[in-house]
Parts: C-alpha cells; structure tokens; sequence
C-alpha cells in the first residue's frame, strides 16, 4: 500500500509540472480568437516581402496565405505584358478559402477590392494597409493620378522599378505589367459594401493625417463608414515594424465599423495609432515598394 501511494504522489507530481509548463514564446493566450489571413502585397514585391509578418502570426497560432502575384517575385518567369488586375484577382480567388481576413498593402488593395466584389461570402474582414481604395470603374493611375504622383517609368508594357534593384540580393522588387495598373475595377457587388473593413494609414512620429500625400484616401474611407486607424512607420511597416503590425492584424477583426461623425480623426470608428519604436522616415508616395 506504501508502494502503491508514493507512485501516486510520483504520478500527480509529474502531471502538475507538465501543466505549469510555461507556453511557447509567442504563442496566442488560451481561450484567444484565431484566425485565417490572406495578405496581398504592393507594386513589384512579392509574397516574400511578409516573410516575417507570417512567421508572428504563424507563432501566435493563426493560418496565413501570402501568395505572390502572378510576374512577380518567385513567379517572375511568367512576367508578361499582357498580364492584368484580373490576373491577379484571379491568384487570391483560386485560394478557394473562406471565412479569412482579407489584407492588401498599396496596390494590394486593388486585387483585395476585386476579390470582395467577387466573393464577399468568403471573407470575414478586410484590412487596406496604407493601400488604394479604388471606386467602381477605377483603375490604380486612377486613384493616383500622373498629376499628384509622378508615375515611374513605363518601358516594354511593364511598370519599371522607382528604385535600383540590379545590384541588390534576392528577393527583391521586379518590374511589373502595365496593365495592371491599368486596368479599372469592378465593385458593384452590395454585400462587399457591407464587409467590416478597416482603413490604416502609415504616418511618421510627427506627421498628422492632413499631412499625409494620401489623405484622400483617409478620407474616402471615412465616407465609406469603414473603421480608420493609423500606423507609426514608414510606407512598408511589412519591413521596419513587423511586430507592431502583427499587434494591428490581430486586433482589427475584433472591430466593427460605426457610422462616421466628421473627417480626420473626429470620425465616430475607431481610431488608434500603433507606434513603433526609434526614428521614423518619412512616409513617401505610395510608389514605395520594396
């Protein structure tokens, strides 16, 4: 009988060490929501550029797709002049995922307004990283026009670099079809409208909305009733501050939009700023991809 309770004493011992183990670092809090992201990226990048946006997420316990466009990044062999943005609609749609938070970075949000056009039932939420918003029929010259932002420059059908890329290491930036920037976009679809959608707009440490070249943009998010918030960084947060961004991602499917109250930072959706941390560059045109 004294065997047989010192083995039990053993056996309890042992089972509540194993339960006090600490967690892994990073992993998501018991009870905590996750969920499945699709992340579009920007101009001339890749599904590289969030390597490290997925490696957080990925640790915090959530799924995340981040497929490169077709002519781009690891897929540059198939660059073509007569690749389009329903190309790359196309790339996002053939996912065949569902219930997923849907992001877009700059030109990103071209491809993501035609897939919530296309499969608003698939999507739980959408998230515009410092990315265009597009109104039906509009193409992305549309939305940034010659005259505000000086395009790069276009040779052979393709959107060249705004940067020397020759001489850095892969990954980096390619060349890009003109035909996708081209192209306008169709969002007609009414229960896209109805999507919970959050607006983020990068700014630097000292930089207000109003100062920012693509205010437009804050603003055309307020009118659509779409939650704003901001972002301390520069125009590629995927790169200088992926934690702070993760911290975002994470946090904006748990909010709904609200009925606006004015512009700026007056509006009545919610409206937090995500500082990052040492100085901040100044945020450029959102031809600013990597």
């Amino acid at each position: 009988m004294l065997k047989n309770s010192k083995l039990l004493v053993l056996f309890v011992s042992v089972f509540l060490s194993i339960a006090w183990i600490p967690a892994r670092a990073g992993a998501a809090p018991p009870g905590s929501t996750h969920y499945t992201y699709v992340i579009v990226h920007g101009a001339w990048g890749g599904g590289w550029g969030f390597r490290e946006v997925d490696r957080l997420l990925t640790a915090d316990g959530h799924k995340v797709y981040r497929p490169t466009l077709t002519g781009l990044g690891e897929k540059v062999h198939l660059a073509s002049p007569e690749i389009n943005l329903t190309t790359h609609i196309n790339v996002i749609l053939f996912e065949d995922l569902h219930d997923v938070i849907l992001v877009g970075h700059s030109y990103g949000g071209m491809v993501i307004t035609g897939v919530m056009d296309r499969v608003p039932e698939r999507i739980r939420h959408v998230i515009f990283l410092d990315a265009a918003e597009p109104d039906d029929g509009q193409s992305y010259f549309d939305v940034f026009p010659a005259s505000r932002f000086p395009a790069p420059p276009v040779q052979d059908g393709f959107i060249m670099l705004p940067y020397p890329a020759a001489n850095r290491p892969i990954p980096h930036g390619v060349a890009q079809s003109l035909k996708t920037w081209t192209e306008p976009v169709s969002c007609k679809n009414p229960a896209a409208k109805l999507l919970p959608t959050i607006f983020v707009l990068f700014l630097h440490q000292r930089q207000t909305v109003e100062q920012r070249d693509a205010y437009f943009l804050w603003q055309r998010a307020l009118d659509r009733g779409w939650t704003t918030r901001t972002m301390v960084s520069d125009h590629n947060a995927q790169d200088s501050h992926p934690r702070e961004l993760v911290a975002l991602l994470e946090d904006a499917p748990k909010v709904r939009n609200k009925p606006n109250s004015g512009s700026g930072g007056a509006s009545g959706n919610t409206h937090d700023r995500y500082f990052g941390s040492g100085s901040q560059p100044t945020v450029r045109a959102c031809f600013d991809e990597k």
